[in-house]
């Protein structure tokens, strides 16, 4: 994809800076870990600092020394993760501010003006994201997607109690209504490329009714929201099959929100360009670090002696920082060992050498599903990545296994 600040390969996966910064780590290394596009948040820069001051400071771009490609997510999913402080309605959101309790009124025409002060290179539609099916069995943990739909079903319950299928309904009129609304909105469009996020949850129908609806809009690139809002990845994945060969060909297709490897592979192989999830950097922050096998945690006992860095073979700044330049220790990596001692003692450089592993750890997944697709060695990428295998199988373009 080529923009303003210039270009970016896909399949890409575009680490997040939801307030202006990837948490704890300068641009410099960002980009270093071979990423070329991250993604900002408008709803949180709305809050704090406010779109006016960033545009009397030159824009997102200028104020957060990144001068390559950004995207800007709309806050339409702040309507669903803050569902507790927020009520929804066929004109737009009100919402409680998570820093003063401020009353914040986001309609699609506001998202827009917030995001053309921005300036970042792609802006994303403002939608209506509603809430993954129900689950009664389902073990809630506060903080994670499924206490967040549950918050958002209490929300969106009306005397009658919730009706999942109306609730459907409801999101997709209204999110092709907003959507046109966006579109008339935008005046950057020369600047800025404008994306709209298709909705549906996990009917397959709905779905099929969505896409109809946001692609008779023409614009640059489409999206498929809602699927990282409780379903399992088993809904994940046969959600993306069916949406994204239905998105418009020679246009980006944009997974929103959605972040480990078989999901990303699986995504990949069904015609998905973009990516962006916040669990490299989160996972970084708690001590959990990404590998081809599988995570590791590295608080645990186990690794208070260990000499080998995160992961054998990877060139991060934490595996092997003598390839950036860095000469100490005989060792020529951080061990486990070290890393732990820095989560246990509360250092903050343990989370920053983590999440630069994770940042790299998805660059390397990408750059080599990129390779792959010239090659379509498919085995040999999953040969060196198991963790993206998906217990069913691979499901190839065109069919097979």
């Amino acid at each position: 994809m080529t923009t303003l600040h210039g270009t970016f390969d896909t399949p890409a996966f575009m680490p997040v800076g939801t307030k202006g910064s990837i948490k704890g780590i300068l641009p410099e290394l960002v980009a270093g870990t071979g990423a070329q596009v991250v993604l900002n948040n408008t709803y949180h820069l709305l809050l704090r600092p406010g779109p006016e001051l960033v545009w009397r400071r030159g824009g997102v771009h200028r104020f957060m020394n990144w001068n390559g490609p950004i995207l800007t997510d709309s806050g339409g999913y702040q309507a669903f993760s803050l569902a507790e402080t927020n009520k929804v309605d066929d004109d737009g959101v009100t919402f409680k501010s998570i820093v003063d309790g401020a009353s914040i009124r986001m309609t699609p025409e506001r998202a827009i003006e917030v995001q053309n002060l921005l300036g970042a290179d792609i802006i994303m539609a403002f939608d209506d994201c509603p809430p993954a099916a129900p689950d009664s069995g389902q073990v809630v943990e506060a903080g994670t997607q499924p206490a967040r739909r549950e918050a958002a079903v209490k929300r969106d319950s009306g005397k009658k109690g919730y009706d999942h299928v109306k609730r459907l309904d409801i999101a997709l009129d209204r999110t092709a209504k907003w959507l046109q609304r966006c579109k008339n909105a935008h005046s950057r469009p020369q600047e800025q490329s404008l994306f709209g996020i298709t909705q549906g949850g996990s009917d397959l129908t709905r779905r099929a009714r969505s896409i109809e609806q946001v692609c008779n809009v023409e614009l640059p690139g489409y999206a498929i929201g809602g699927v990282a809002v409780g379903e399992t990845t088993e809904e994940i994945a046969s959600v993306v099959r069916f949406a994204a060969p239905r998105l418009p060909d020679g246009k980006p297709r944009y997974l929103m929100g959605v972040g480990y490897e078989r999901d990303i592979l699986a995504a990949v192989m069904a015609g998905v360009d973009m990516f962006d999830c916040v669990l490299p950097t989160r996972n970084g922050r708690n001590a959990s670090a990404f590998t081809a096998t599988g995570a590791l945690k590295l608080r645990n006992l186990a690794h208070a002696e260990d000499e080998r860095p995160i992961e054998p073979g990877c060139d991060c700044y934490a595996c092997s920082p003598r390839s950036h330049g860095w000469q100490g220790s005989d060792l020529g990596h951080f061990s486990r060992s070290y890393i732990r001692h820095l989560f246990m003692a509360e250092e903050m450089l343990g989370p920053i050498l983590v999440t630069l592993h994770n940042l790299r750890h998805f660059q390397r997944f990408m750059a080599d599903i990129r390779a792959t697709v010239a090659t379509d060695d498919w085995d040999g990428l999953l040969s060196r990545w198991p963790v993206a295998r998906p217990a069913g199988g691979l499901v190839v373009r065109g069919g097979g296994q």
